[in-house]
Formats: structure tokens, sequence, C-alpha cells
């Protein structure tokens, strides 16, 4: 019963609602148990996202820090690299300064050398000279006295024979002695002048001047340039090379000198033989052209210009013989022939002034009855040694003569060659025509240029000569040293010791000078009286 009544007080309204109270409260209790455990596993979750966001943030700095790192150092190590090459750039460009300047200092002190050398010869040239005045004077001096002496012993016997007084004596022997002077030199030298003058001159004149407006050849003078033209002065730099290769090879194959100085636009190609000079000029200009500059391709050029001007030069010998209508010359001798286009004297190139003398002579022999062919053939070919006298040692005469003898050539092409500049007696008239043509083209106005100091120094040596002379007031040298005027003081000087002053100056200028062509002394004495009316 008693159990019954429990659960039917169990199952009663009252115990079920304390019960449901109950499993309410346990529910409360648990959904805060089980929201505390959510809210600690969301905290749990979002800890953990945290600590692996942090990990990659920690991981991507430093991946990026590394990268920067590398970075950095490849920055650096370039910026290195830039400075490195930057340093050598300008250790390049000191050392070629350097270079540059110890090959400027070698020039000067070569030239200082070599002017050291012309001042020893000029000093020992001006010691000769007082050493040959001194002999001089004291012969002068001895002759005076010994003069002096005659003239005291000549004078003691006239006086002792006629019984004049010492002033008779003495007035008669000098009126005798300046009478027989003058009358023995003067008269003498202006009669023989005269019939020379005569027969000769005018005939001469003649032919020269004939011969000369025949062959109205142009005859300004040219200038060889050894200079070669470049873009731009860093052109200078590659042609030198590193470490001066380049240049070294260049001189090395053509056998000049390359001056590369600080004048812009410009390099300077120095050499004594003139075909190899402008083998030089040629070569260095195609390697400017072509920019490639090395040691391989210097040596390729240079080859290939060296072919280039041998059938050049060949080609010149061959156009130089149609021209002058010579034939039959040896392969050697066309080819020396064609070499003197290269060559200048005094800037008259030689191959053009040997056509000119050909031409000449031939018609100088026309007008005189010879063989004008021969005088053509030797007009051409009397100045072949110039072709080769930086080759083999001697004067071009001889060197010509020696070559055009070993060649087939005839005597008198070969003794024409050898004598036309009067080395040695001219037996052969052919000789003295090429000769004559020689000086004729020589002496053209403007066939040849001198410097100017040379010329102003020509100009003071006939001044200087002339105005050595007693008597002598003044000197003018006139058309580029082709005529000298000479003014003479009419109280120290006559009419027939004039003639023989003129005459010994121009003797002292065929002495002392060398000169081409001829110069023509004249002699003005004039006498001025002036009276006042008052």
């Amino acid at each position: 019963m008693v159990s019954l009544q429990v659960i039917a007080s169990a199952f009663s309204p009252r115990p079920l609602l304390a019960v449901l109270e109950v499993w309410e409260v346990v529910a409360i209790v648990l959904a805060a148990f089980l929201g505390m455990a959510v809210v600690k596993l969301l905290d749990y979750l979002r800890r953990r996202d945290a600590d692996k966001e942090a990990a990659q943030i920690i991981e991507h700095a430093e991946i990026e820090a590394t990268s920067r790192r590398k970075e950095a150092e490849v920055e650096a190590k370039e910026l290195a690299l830039k400075e490195k090459s930057r340093l050598e750039n300008e250790n390049t460009t000191i050392r070629n300064d350097l270079h540059q300047r110890e090959r400027d200092l070698d020039k000067l002190e070569d030239a200082t050398a070599l002017r050291n050398d012309q001042l020893q010869k000029q000093e020992k040239m001006v010691e000769n000279n007082q050493r040959r005045l001194s002999e001089k004077l004291d012969d002068a001096t001895r002759r005076q006295k010994e003069l002096d002496d005659l003239l005291n012993l000549e004078r003691q016997t006239m006086h002792q024979l006629s019984g004049l007084s010492p002033e008779e004596a003495e007035t008669k022997l000098l009126g005798r002695l300046e009478k027989e002077l003058v009358r023995e030199q003067g008269a003498l030298i202006l009669k023989h002048e005269k019939q020379t003058l005569e027969k000769c001159d005018e005939k001469a004149k003649e032919m020269l001047i004939t011969s000369m407006q025949r062959f109205a050849a142009a005859h300004t003078a040219e200038s060889t340039t050894s200079t070669v033209d470049i873009p731009n002065d860093e052109m200078k730099g590659r042609i030198i090379g590193r470490e001066g290769r380049n240049i070294r090879a260049f001189e090395k194959s053509t056998g000049v000198d390359v001056i590369i100085d600080d004048t812009p636009g410009v390099v300077i190609v120095s050499a004594f033989d003139p075909v190899r000079r402008e083998i030089a000029r040629i070569s260095l200009s195609k390697l400017i052209s072509d920019g490639r500059i090395h040691p391989s391709r210097i040596e390729e050029l240079v080859a290939e210009t060296e072919k280039e001007i041998d059938k050049e030069i060949r080609k010149f010998g061959e156009e130089a013989m149609q021209e002058a209508q010579v034939f039959g010359l040896h392969d050697r001798v066309i080819e020396l022939l064609g070499r003197l286009k290269y060559r200048t004297s005094y800037s008259q190139n030689v191959l053009r002034h040997s056509i000119e003398v050909s031409f000449i002579a031939s018609m100088l022999a026309e007008e005189m009855g010879l063989d004008a062919e021969l005088a053509r053939r030797a007009g051409l070919l009397h100045d072949i040694g110039k072709a080769a006298d930086h080759d083999i040692e001697g004067g071009h005469p001889k060197i010509g003569a020696d070559l055009l003898k070993r060649f087939g050539e005839g005597p008198e092409v070969v003794h024409a060659a050898l004598g036309h500049h009067d080395d040695i007696r001219p037996d052969m008239p052919y000789t003295v025509l090429t000769a004559a043509g020689d000086a004729c083209s020589a002496s053209r106005p403007g066939a040849r240029r001198e410097t100017l100091d040379r010329y102003i120094k020509r100009m003071q040596e006939l001044e200087t000569i002339a105005t050595s002379f007693p008597g002598v007031r003044q000197a003018f040298a006139i058309q580029a040293g082709r005529e000298v005027r000479v003014i003479a003081s009419a109280k120290d000087t006559t009419d027939e010791s004039s003639a023989k002053i003129c005459r010994d100056i121009a003797k002292a200028f065929e002495q002392q000078l060398t000169y081409p062509g001829e110069i023509k002394v004249t002699l003005i004495r004039e006498t001025r009286i002036t009276e006042t009316a008052h």
C-alpha cells in the first residue's frame, strides 16, 4: 500500500513539477557548461588561427628580409663593379695621358737635341768663317804691307832716277796705277761682256723663250700632306689601342711614325719615304672608315694597300711614259718613274717636273738641230735617282746614272742624269739641254715654294753679300730673289769701277750661294748736284 501510495504520490502533479524544475535547472547548468565550453573552444580556435597567422607573417617577413638582403647585396656588387669600371677607365685615361706626355717629351727632347746639333753646326760655321776672315785679314794686311814697301821702294827709285820730289813722284805713281787699274779692269770687263752678250745672249734667250712658250704646262706648286682627318677625338684612343698595341702594330707594319697630339680632328703621319707615308695615310683612312682597329686588321689592310699602291705606281709610270712619248723603258725604270709621283722637291712634284724637262729639252734640241727624242728621254729620266735615294746611299744624280746604266740606257741619257747639276763637266750636248730644261722648270714663277724663314734668310744673304763690297750704299732683293738692285756711291765709284763691282757681286753669288735658275744683278750709280739760288 505504501509503495503504491508513494508511486501515486510520485505521479501526482506537484512532484512532477518539481522534477521538471530540477531538469530545467540541470539543463540550464548543462547549457551554461556547454556555452562556456563553446566559448573556450572558439577562443582556442581563434588563438590557434592567430598563432598560425603570426607564424605566416613572421615567415613572410623573414622571406622578404632575405630577398631584400640579397637585392641589397646584388646592388652593392653592381655599385662596386661600376666603381671598379670607372676607376679602371680613369686609370686607362691617366695611363694614356702619361704615355702621350712621355711621347711628347721624347719628341721635345729629340727636337731640342736637333736644335742643339744645328746650333753646334752653326757655331762651327761661324768659327770657321771667323777663322777664314782672320786669315783673309792677315793676308790682306801682309799684302798691304808688301804693297807699301814696293811703293816706297819705287818712290825712292823714281826720286833718285828722275830727281822729282816725293810729292811729285807719289802723284805720278798713284795717277798711273789708277789709270792702269781702271783701264785694265773696267774696260776689259765692259768690252768682253758686251761682245759676249751681243753674240750669245740674244740667241740663247730666243731659244729658251721659244721652247718655254711652246710647252705651256701648268706649273703651280703642289704640296703633299701627311695628315689624316678623324671624325672625333675618341678615335685617337682607338688608334692608340690598349697600352698602345694598335699604334705600335701600325708603325711596325708601315714603317712610319704616327703623331697624335692635341690638334683636334687630325692625326699626323711622318716618314722620310714618301711611298711609305702614302701607304700609311691610305691604310689609316681605311681603318678609320672600317672601324675595326686591331693588330690583325691593321696588317691585313696595310698589305692590301701596298698592293694597290704598287699598281698605282706602275700606272703612273706608264702614263708618264705615254705622255712624254718615251718608249722601250725597262720595267724597273717604269716603276721608279711612277714612284716620283709621290716625291716633291721644294713642293714641286718631281714626276711633273721630269715631264716638263723632257718637253723643254726636246724643243731646245729641235731648235739646235739635235735628236729631240733622245733629249726627251734624257729629260724624263734625269731625276730617276730621287725615287731610290731613300734606299741607296749617295746623291740622286749618281744613283740615277748607276740605275740607268744597269737597265740598259744609252751613254747620253746616263751622262745627262749624272751631270744635270753641273757635278761633272758636261761633255755631251744632251746633258746641257737637260740642265737647261731642269733650270727652266724649277725657276718658273710658282713652281717651287719655300718656307717664310728660308725665304727671308735668302733675301738677307743676297743683300748682305751685295752691301759688303766697297762703294755700295744699299742693296734690294726683288722678284723673289731673282734680281738684286745695287745702289753705288757716286763719290766712291766710277763708271768703269761700277762694272767691276757688279761683276764681282755676281761672282760672289755664284760662289757663296746655291739657287735654282739665275740672279740678275743691276748696279745703279747716280750723281746728284744741288745748288741753291738766292
